[in-house]
């Protein structure tokens, strides 16, 4: 059966002004033109996919088959060869010398810096204030990632930087990937915007590496990332590569948990009811103690509110480069063909998920979400190139929530508008802070 082509494919600019215009419906329609679908990024050609079973093969089954596509190499320019963006045997070595940083043993220690840092933004709320919680859970993961990464708070220049230029990179990274090759070569603003924005973060960076001494263990993950040798060869890793890892870090783990944070506090001000059974599981584990990394299996009501979340507002888009010759369902795929799929369209397809757009926590419980076949929920992707903060991310979420809602009771104090880019974007989430009754 050949490929068919997606509807809506202009001349030049191929599928882009659908992609720009109406993303989430966009990719989510497609589901209704078969498995696998032609799409067009200006002239170039990519394969996106809607069948969970093809995207499993892509990224465990035959994942040593695919590169990271030209998605993370329109990224390159910001963040070099660090994880996210690296292919074959580097990747792989990157991957193993900074595994141990993920480890639980280290993952117990940051949850203390999670808790810490939490609890001090609680406490500096006021009832009845009305606060912009995405703004302030950007600036709790800046301070959760800051000392984990730097056993050490960023300085106030620094998150302001970070907290400026991050968004932009991200937004205006993802122009470049769904815009036709050339026009990153051109002198537009948002192609300057992106260019500055990279410089100030890559100045964040080099002033944070500057003061480091290589040789010294500092606890934290940087020291991690200087100190580790290949068990092969013995080598470090050179200053350059630390701060290509250091930029992928900092982006991925402040910008996607700040986002998972804000829509999770979103969604239980949204329904009080499923917030007093957090509140109620919290104060039955914890019984008014802070969270620990080991409390997480025990905070299970927790978990599937924030599992719930990550499911609703997921990643939009992810793509993946053929290292070599493979067949994918009805096509042939050569090397370096690219291929697309939608994580956000998957985790909201009926065919898998009953009511799809309503927020259920409970359904995580049930024997349906538990027999889902592989590829259906990849909110941090899966196999070889699954983000390696993943344990991390999560683990930060559950424990933020338990110690936000075991003080406050939050209540929207405004509409909120959406808008996507990698991930779903707030445009402002005013809520009240409001005791607990």
């Amino acid at each position: 059966m050949p490929v068919r082509v997606a509807p809506g494919r202009w001349p030049l600019l191929g599928h882009t002004p659908a992609l720009v215009r109406r993303p989430v419906q966009f990719t989510a329609g497609l589901r209704e033109h078969g498995d696998v679908v032609k799409l067009f990024l200006g002239p170039l050609q990519t394969y996106f996919l809607t069948n969970p079973e093809l995207i499993h093969r892509v990224l465990v089954t035959d994942g040593s088959s695919f590169g990271s596509g030209i998605m993370f190499r329109k990224f390159r320019p910001y963040a070099g060869n660090g994880l996210a963006l690296s292919d074959g045997p580097f990747h792989r070595r990157q991957r193993r010398l900074m595994l141990p940083a993920f480890g639980q043993q280290h993952l117990r220690r940051y949850a203390e810096i999670w808790v810490r840092a939490t609890t001090a933004l609680a406490e500096s709320w006021r009832p009845g204030e009305v606060r912009q919680i995405d703004a302030d859970m950007q600036a709790l993961a800046m301070t959760n990632v800051g000392e984990a990464l730097f056993g050490t708070e960023l300085g106030e220049e620094a998150i302001r930087e970070a907290r400026r230029s991050i968004p932009l990179v991200i937004q205006l990274g993802m122009y470049r990937v769904l815009s036709p090759g050339f026009v990153e070569k051109l002198p537009l603003p948002f192609n300057r915007r992106f260019d500055q924005a990279t410089a100030r973060m890559k100045a964040v960076v080099h002033g944070l590496l500057a003061s480091r001494d290589p040789d010294t263990d500092h606890g934290d993950l940087l020291s991690t990332l200087l100190l580790a040798r290949d068990a092969d060869t013995g080598e470090r890793m050179t200053r350059e590569q630390v701060h290509d890892e250091v930029m992928t870090l900092l982006t991925a783990g402040t910008e996607t948990t700040a986002l998972i944070l804000a829509w999770t506090c979103h969604e239980l001000g949204r329904n009080p009811g499923m917030a007093e059974r957090v509140r109620a599981e919290v104060d039955q584990v914890l019984g008014g103690r802070p969270a620990t990394f080991d409390d997480l299996p025990a905070l299970a009501c927790t978990g599937q509110v924030v599992n719930e979340v990550l499911r609703m507002y997921s990643l939009w888009i992810l793509m993946r480069r053929t290292e070599q010759e493979i067949d994918l369902g009805p096509v042939r795929l050569r090397p370096g063909d690219e291929v697309m799929f939608s994580p956000l369209a998957l985790h909201t397809d009926p065919r898998y998920w009953d009511h799809p757009d309503v927020f259920d926590p409970d359904r995580w419980a049930t024997d349906r979400v538990k027999s889902l076949p592989p590829g259906v929920f990849l909110p941090f992707g899966n196999g070889i190139r699954q983000c390696i903060g993943h344990l991390f991310a999560r683990a930060e979420v559950v424990i933020g929530v338990a110690t936000i809602f075991a003080r406050w009771r939050l209540a929207p104090a405004g509409p909120v508008r959406v808008r996507y880019t990698t991930i779903a974007y707030p445009r402002g989430m005013p809520m009240t802070v409001h005791p607990r009754e």
